[in-house]
């Protein structure tokens, strides 16, 4: 099984549009962006409703990435809990990362509203449920936590939690009201569309080939043309392709697989999910679940398809419905897809600094819609302000991870094996 964007659902069911075209000139603009996913995407519109001009290259189509394949729960914060995030960067900027990220959710609610994406958003929170009795210590860890800092959190009984999922196989859950769920490639695609009604210029099929800086300006030389501009941000996150005159940040790569129901019978949507939370549990190799707005349930979990594990992902994934659901035991799964989560070593996203006048954001660890939106909007109001303070995560000169590719595969053996004896009867 292939990666292509068109066997996932939100391809399929995708009601935004936009018009790009691949660059066929030498052009200039005030910031040019590489990447045409969330944190891209954020950024030229944020640029371009400032006045700026803005020149978008996609080496595929807008979404391509994990944007398009996103699981699409819009959550507060990152899934490092807070205390854990100041120890790692310390008290002070892990409590203004953390208080920024928590309003999220706030912004691209209010940017769906505000420029009316067509992309399905549900603002009924979610559910962190505990997969064991043994996951209930890390919610009430986080619990602990979001409460100390005044989040509108609450922590459900196991008899709570079964009501709210339709499932006895979750032991309590931690409930988010702030959180909701998204058309994750609609949404993208009406970022983009939005976008380039204030002026932006967006190319798709426009691999950044060559970067090269001369005085005050970049130069991002693609097949057929180029740009030229004061500004530059580098948002390809888990999808970076090699750029001559660049070097791409390293990153753990994670796949993350999905696979969607057709509609169910109003009877199987009445009995799951009543409240349309979107849901994820405590294991170690994670697993999550939804609905949709046409009664699609789409589930998936860790792990690589078109790979050696991929019978075992699959046969997991269809033992996991059963269970959770038995009155889908016989309901057939129809588009299969999976994407590329990219990992730092401390689960944070980050921001290299080139230089004062380019950015590269990358990492967000499973949490790409908030966070990458938020990260986007700031990376152009901080070059075009000339003003780095804004970010909300200082910039850094250097990165670096160690046996990345060792690491990839030990998570992707560890989901593997997970898989191939989990959810048995």
């Amino acid at each position: 099984m292939t990666s292509k964007i068109s066997d996932s659902l939100w391809f399929n069911t995708c009601q935004e549009s936009e018009d790009t075209k691949p660059l066929t000139e030498n052009a200039k603009a005030d910031l040019v962006i590489i990447g045409g996913g969330y944190t891209g995407l954020s950024a030229a519109l944020e640029a371009a409703q400032g006045g700026a001009s803005v020149r978008v290259l996609e080496a595929e189509s807008i979404g391509f990435g994990g944007s398009g394949r996103n699981v699409g729960l819009s959550n507060a914060g990152l899934w490092l809990p807070p205390d854990e995030i100041n120890a790692t960067i310390g008290l002070a900027a892990g409590e203004r990362l953390s208080r920024i990220l928590a309003q999220a959710p706030d912004k691209v609610f209010d940017l769906i509203a505000r420029h009316e994406i067509a992309c399905e958003p549900v603002r009924n929170g979610t559910l962190h449920c505990a997969h064991a009795p043994t996951g209930l210590s890390d919610l009430q860890n986080r619990f602990r936590q979001q409460t100390a800092r005044g989040a509108p959190v609450q922590l459900l009984s196991r008899e709570e939690a079964i009501a709210r999922t339709g499932s006895d196989q979750v032991h309590g859950a931690l409930f988010d009201p702030r959180a909701g769920t998204i058309q994750p490639l609609a949404y993208a695609v009406g970022l983009a569309r939005a976008a380039q009604t204030f002026g932006a210029i967006l190319h798709s099929k426009t691999p950044a080939l060559d970067v090269k800086k001369a005085g005050a300006l970049w130069t991002v030389q693609t097949p057929r043309g180029t740009v030229t501009a004061k500004k530059m941000i580098i948002a390809m996150n888990g999808y970076a392709i090699p750029i001559q005159g660049l070097k791409t940040p390293k990153v753990i790569p994670v796949h993350y697989f999905q696979s969607a129901t057709a509609p169910l019978s109003v009877e199987q949507a009445a009995q799951i999910l009543p409240g349309k939370e979107g849901c994820w549990d405590t294991a170690m190799v994670m697993s999550s679940w939804r609905m949709d707005q046409d009664g699609r349930l789409i589930i998936g979990g860790m792990g690589q398809l078109g790979h050696i594990g991929q019978s075992a992902h699959l046969g997991w994934l269809k033992r996991k419905l059963t269970k959770m659901y038995p009155l889908l035991a016989e309901v057939t799964l129809q588009e299969t897809w999976f994407g590329r989560i990219a990992m730092t070593e401390e689960y944070l996203p980050k921001t290299l600094l080139l230089d004062n006048s380019a950015l590269i954001n990358f990492g967000y660890s499973g949490r790409g819609i908030g966070p990458g939106t938020v990260f986007g909007t700031a990376m152009a109001q901080a070059l075009l302000g000339g003003d780095l303070s804004v970010m909300p995560r200082a910039p850094i000169a250097q990165h670096n991870i160690a046996f990345a590719g060792v690491r990839q595969a030990y998570y992707e053996a560890g989901a593997t094996l997970t898989h191939l004896v989990k959810d048995r009867v």
